[in-house]
């Protein structure tokens, strides 16, 4: 009789912990998951909101609009450690109204012996002007290559949108900086760049 009593404890005990066991497991795989839906919700909170300077999207600039209030938007260009290219805006500023659109352009120059990929990061400052400001098409939006000694012009259309105006908060705003930073990446085009003839600027390219 105790014999069978002392079974029945231990089968109980190896059920408790299984289950204990498949509740951890799930956690863990729901953890795992959990992380990896966290950047795209992070980067569509981000781009809803403007938080961190994050810039939005749009179609095309709703054109003109408002009392005539103007922004100049300034232009800033970096690139990470280990970045081999040369990379500045072909203009320091702009000045435009609000829902005008902007246009703008960069230049990047791969002074190496070997092609090299970048992905461009951005932000604008304020940061609180970045759930206003909308880029219609920009070289950020994919991976560029450049071959050796390639010299590419790069340009952004962009537009402040006028609900800024409606913002008390955002009344003093006269200036927003468009901030970019090129990182070197392994690009899946990369061995396309052979074509570019090296040394040689490429001749304007269509913004993209």
């Amino acid at each position: 009789m105790q014999n069978n009593v002392q079974q029945s404890g231990r089968m109980s005990l190896d059920r408790r912990n299984g289950v204990v066991g498949a509740i951890v497991g799930a956690l863990a795989v729901a953890m795992v998951g959990a992380s990896f839906a966290a950047v795209p919700l992070y980067r569509l909170f981000c781009q809803a909101t403007g938080y961190g300077g994050t810039t939005q999207v749009a179609a095309a600039a709703p054109g003109a609009a408002g009392d005539g209030r103007t922004f100049t938007i300034i232009f800033d260009a970096n690139v990470a450690q280990h970045m081999p290219w040369e990379f500045n805006p072909s203009q320091r500023q702009v000045t435009v109204q609000a829902g005008e659109e902007g246009l703008a352009f960069y230049v990047a120059h791969n002074p190496t012996d070997r092609v090299v990929a970048g992905q461009a990061a951005f932000n604008v400052t304020p940061l609180t002007a970045g759930k206003y400001f909308s880029k219609v098409q920009c070289f950020c939006f994919e991976e560029q290559v450049l071959a050796p000694g390639q010299t590419e012009e790069m340009g952004v259309a962009f537009f402040v949108d006028p609900s800024i105006l409606k913002d008390r908060n955002m009344a003093d705003v006269r200036t927003i900086t468009l901030s970019y930073t090129f990182y070197e990446v392994s690009g899946p085009q990369a061995g396309l760049a052979g074509a570019a003839v090296p040394g040689r600027a490429a001749e304007p390219q269509p913004v993209r």
